[in-house]
């Protein structure tokens, strides 16, 4: 071969190392993998062609006219009657191994390709499809009023439109002979009516199992064989309806994709009757690891109770020690006693004061902040220059000038008033004349608040407290207290008035 001459075709790879001409360019449900595509001469190999057409059906054709088809083309093929519109998926070697899965039964079924789908093909197979929900929705009401016990699920037009396909759920058989006429005479097109199962109505809508990917019989998956509970009692799953069931409410299709491991591993297990006698106690099988091969042992028959896993082979060894009418020291491997473990102690070797660490610190704050408070308490304010509101901002700018001594020696600070730029008179005495315009009736109170002056008030207030005896022989008609704003006054009353 000349290899300097040769003229090589560049092919594209798409994602994950997959080959784009295996691939295609298309969204069709049960898309196969072309993994020959690049390998020289697959197409000429043979001249089958596979073409899909809506959701999951498929044909097969010959491609008497050589035409040059690859993986997503449009091609008109011939019908019964008229033709029909589809989209090449498969061609070359594989499509002779797809042919057996479908099952023909003879080579008429296999038709011809007239040609590559041109654009009056196509205006035709839209407008024919524009009519499909339109027509479902109809025959649904037609069926209803003649009373047949039966869901048409799908209603699929043929590409030149003369033909459609109704697609049907029935638990047992059904006359349509009358909704076969009713039908025909309502859409004026050839009838063709097809019974199809719960599972193939879920591949044709398709969707997402509770695996998290796309459903088996819409990907890949065309023969449906029978799914029962015994698989899933050989692997040992729970009887759960609810998990059990697909999205065609149906058992799972999953459910058999594994069991013949299941039953081959399950045929070395320990029958679950058996009962394992050894020297220190008698074991009673508790649960299986199939696929591990593995068996867990309890002391009591119905509680997980002194719990010893060995393995498959272990357990038929004691099996057959038992009916030599021997016991083994344990259920070992080999053979010796179980040391019994001891309880783990967490904080064996950790320090339990750990925690304490962040607690100390803070613990010192709190005391260096206790002490510097206890000094400045202790201080004289006036040496100091102390004052609270200074200290919880960390300043001390009180001077001691602020401070006066009272009549005992003490302490105090002194009293500021705040004036009132515009006048001399204090803000006390103005909201004072303030409150007499307000309210007219406080002047009577003012005048006796004048007449009684301060020195006289605390007189009479210790002669109360000194003499009870006069306090107590005072009529309450000569003194009373008269409420005013802030302060208690004393006011003479005429006994006349009263």
């Amino acid at each position: 071969m000349d290899f300097k001459n040769i003229n090589f075709e560049s092919c594209r790879d798409c994602d994950r190392g997959l080959c784009a001409c295996a691939a295609g360019k298309q969204d069709k449900q049960l898309n196969t993998y072309d993994w020959l595509a690049d390998v020289p001469g697959n197409v000429q190999s043979t001249d089958l062609v596979e073409i899909q057409f809506k959701n999951t059906r498929k044909g097969y054709y010959h491609n008497v006219n050589h035409l040059d088809l690859k993986k997503g083309d449009i091609v008109a093929v011939e019908a019964n009657p008229g033709h029909d519109i589809g989209v090449v998926t498969l061609t070359g070697r594989l499509v002779k191994y797809q042919l057996k899965k479908a099952n023909l039964k003879s080579a008429d079924d296999v038709k011809r390709i007239y040609r590559i789908a041109k654009p009056v093909d196509m205006e035709k197979y839209e407008e024919s499809k524009s009519r499909e929900y339109d027509t479902m929705i109809q025959s649904r009401q037609i069926a209803k009023k003649l009373n047949l016990e039966m869901k048409i699920g799908d209603v699929e037009y043929q590409g030149d439109g003369n033909k459609a396909i109704f697609y049907y759920i029935a638990d047992g058989r059904v006359d349509f002979r009358q909704l076969i006429k009713v039908l025909a005479e309502t859409f004026h097109i050839r009838i063709e009516m097809k019974q199809i199962g719960a599972r193939q109505e879920a591949g044709r809508i398709g969707g997402t199992g509770p695996c998290g990917r796309e459903l088996c019989c819409a990907t890949w998956m065309k023969n449906f064989s029978s799914v029962s509970t015994n698989a899933a009692r050989y692997q040992d799953i729970s009887l759960n309806p609810q998990k059990l069931a697909g999205m065609c409410a149906k058992l799972k299709c999953c459910l058999n994709y594994e069991v013949d491991d299941y039953v081959e591993a399950g045929k070395e297990l320990p029958k679950k009757d058996i009962v394992l006698q050894t020297k220190d106690n008698d074991y009673y099988l508790f649960k299986t690891d199939i696929l591990a091969r593995l068996c867990t042992y309890s002391t009591d028959k119905n509680l997980a109770a002194n719990l010893e896993t060995i393995s498959a082979k272990r357990a038929q060894e004691i099996i057959l020690i038992n009916k030599k009418g021997e016991k083994p020291l344990s259920l070992q491997e080999d053979g010796k006693e179980k040391v019994q473990e001891k309880p783990i102690d967490l904080l064996a070797n950790t320090d339990v004061s750990r925690f304490d660490k962040n607690s100390k610190k803070k613990k010192k704050k709190l005391q260096k902040d206790k002490n510097g408070n206890n000094s400045q308490k202790g201080q004289n304010p006036a040496d100091s220059n102390f004052h609270p509101r200074n200290h919880q901002q960390g300043k001390i700018q009180q001077k001691s000038a602020d401070y006066d001594k009272d009549s005992q020696g003490k302490l105090r600070p002194k009293r500021q008033l705040r004036n009132n730029p515009k006048s001399d008179q204090p803000q006390s005495d103005q909201f004072r004349n303030h409150s007499e315009k307000a309210n007219p009736h406080l002047r009577g109170a003012k005048k006796t608040y004048q007449d009684h002056s301060t020195p006289n008030i605390q007189k009479l207030n210790s002669d109360l407290q000194t003499d009870k005896p006069k306090a107590q022989t005072a009529q309450p008609q000569d003194i009373t207290k008269v409420p005013q704003t802030g302060k208690n006054s004393i006011q003479k009353v005429d006994n006349t008035d009263q």
